[in-house]
């Protein structure tokens, strides 16, 4: 079991390394657009991309999902067949897809910019976003079968390559040849053609002429109920921002986005946990002691999950002060919304939690509850917004998006425990979820605002760690092996 932990951990972080560069990306590039472009571009490059979102899902309607549980089978081990049906089935509906809207490219032009006169104007860059939403969807299959053959670090590579082409070509396109808003989406289109390239290799590797109805039957039967599914996570991430705004004003949404962005910190973790964790859990599924694999998994994810949310409630209002002058890495405008930062962390922990509990949903082939589960979520999350907002402002929208993340993982691991039953850590688990709240009852009591030294901060840090091994969430025999795997690492090195 040790062995397989540290596979599962050594392929977290080098799929950490793509995520971590990609999401730095939009900590360079947004600055850098708001000082180059007008609002009014800057509106039309949202909207676009906003629309890319939800056309991306479209692109892929869960055969995504479909080819990653399919293709980890047994019985299809060494077969080119679940690839195959998968890959020309994107291929042939995405190319439908791109033909119907670049049918329709005034009409989405005018609903992107509502100025049909301003609209003809970007009709250019509504034929780079198909281009590209093409291109991505047909990127999107090679990737899982690089996931699923373990080869992290060839993953990890052409996804840092296409971030740096990107970013790169912005730079070298707006600033060297003053190209304004175009060419955000040329650098895309050729980063994403770049991608399709690296690909091919590993695309045509995997192609046969085994195309099969009657498994395409079973991956659309598998696939499909995660269209929805998508729409719904969408909902989840996007829809407090337009309810701030209207039952307060664009000042304290501005505030809230901005606050709320600095819980990609533990997205990152989050994110890198589930590239390594969906084709590890279907890959050992079938071992004897997978119920307890599993279990062990997640005790350690909760466990390193926590220390990043205890850390960086602590913490935060030093990490957003620090800077030089009047420059600090959150503007002071913006410090008011401060303490919603926790509670954002602590809402992408229970998102991990999600993403642990849906193993078993991928693990006994039942996808059509996950868009209900969902969907059950994103209502909570409106309804909660509508009600919490007019009493506490952008801490109960903060407090909605925690609870919505709170019900989606509890019914996913009560309905996922039918399913496919993990002998978790209870005992564990819920010792954690109580030192946290203990961390953040002295956050928000003693800390928040009130200029604690950083002496009595490191102090608290400090005694964390020390209260999991005092309570027995983390043994003796644990810091050993870590203590061992690391001083082998160094010594290798």
């Amino acid at each position: 079991m040790i062995d397989k932990l540290k596979q599962l951990s050594k392929e977290t972080v080098i799929y950490g390394i793509s995520t971590v560069v990609g999401r730095f990306l939009n900590f360079v590039l947004v600055p850098f657009y708001s000082n180059i472009f007008n609002p009014n571009d800057m509106g039309v490059v949202a909207n676009l991309y906003a629309y890319m979102a939800v056309f991306n899902i479209v692109f892929i309607y869960g055969m995504d999902s479909a080819f990653l549980k399919m293709g980890s089978l047994p019985e299809n081990k060494g077969s080119k067949k679940v690839f195959t049906t998968s890959y020309f089935t994107v291929l042939s509906t995405g190319a439908l897809f791109a033909l119907v809207l670049y049918m329709i490219k005034p009409s989405l032009g005018v609903a992107i910019s509502i100025d049909a006169a301003v609209a003809a104007n970007y009709q250019h860059l509504i034929s780079y976003s198909i281009n590209i939403l093409l291109l991505d969807a047909l990127s999107v299959l090679p990737f899982i079968a690089l996931r699923l053959e373990n080869k992290a670090i060839t993953f990890s590579k052409i996804r840092v390559i296409n971030i740096l082409i990107n970013i790169g070509l912005n730079f070298v396109l707006i600033l060297g040849f003053d190209m304004g808003v175009e060419a955000v989406f040329i650098s895309n289109l050729i980063a994403s053609v770049y991608t399709f390239l690296a690909l091919t290799p590993y695309v045509y590797a995997n192609l046969s002429f085994e195309f099969e109805f009657q498994l395409l039957k079973r991956l659309m039967k598998f696939g499909l109920p995660f269209l929805p599914a998508g729409f719904a996570a969408m909902l989840m991430q996007v829809v407090d921002k337009p309810i701030v705004e209207r039952l307060t004003d664009l000042k304290t949404l501005g505030i809230y986005n901005a606050n709320y962005k600095l819980g990609i910190f533990m997205m990152l973790f989050v994110s890198m946990f589930q590239f390594a964790w969906q084709p590890f859990f279907l890959k050992h599924a079938s071992d004897d002691s997978a119920k307890d694999l599993f279990a062990k998994v997640f005790t350690y994810f909760t466990i390193v999950g926590s220390v990043i949310v205890v850390y960086l409630t602590l913490f935060i209002e030093d990490i957003t002060g620090f800077g030089f002058g009047r420059i600090h890495f959150l503007g002071e405008a913006f410090w008011s919304g401060r303490d919603i930062i926790p509670v954002i962390l602590l809402g992408y922990l229970f998102y991990g939690f999600y993403v642990n509990f849906n193993a078993s949903f991928y693990i006994k082939e039942k996808s059509i509850p996950v868009p209900v589960l969902l969907g059950i979520g994103a209502v909570a999350n409106v309804v909660l917004n509508f009600a919490l907002i007019p009493v506490m402002g952008i801490m109960g929208a903060a407090l909605a998006t925690l609870g919505a993340y709170v019900i989606i993982a509890f019914s996913f691991f009560y309905y996922g425990k039918k399913l496919f039953e993990i002998n978790y850590e209870y005992r564990k688990i819920i010792t954690v979820l109580i030192l946290i709240t203990v961390v953040f009852g002295v956050y928000y009591t003693m800390i928040e605002g009130a200029g604690v030294s950083i002496f009595i901060k490191i102090i608290l840090a400090v005694l964390y760690p020390a209260a999991l091994v005092l309570t027995g969430v983390v043994s003796t025999r644990e810091l050993t092996i870590v203590k061992e795997t690391i001083s082998g690492k160094l010594r290798r090195k």
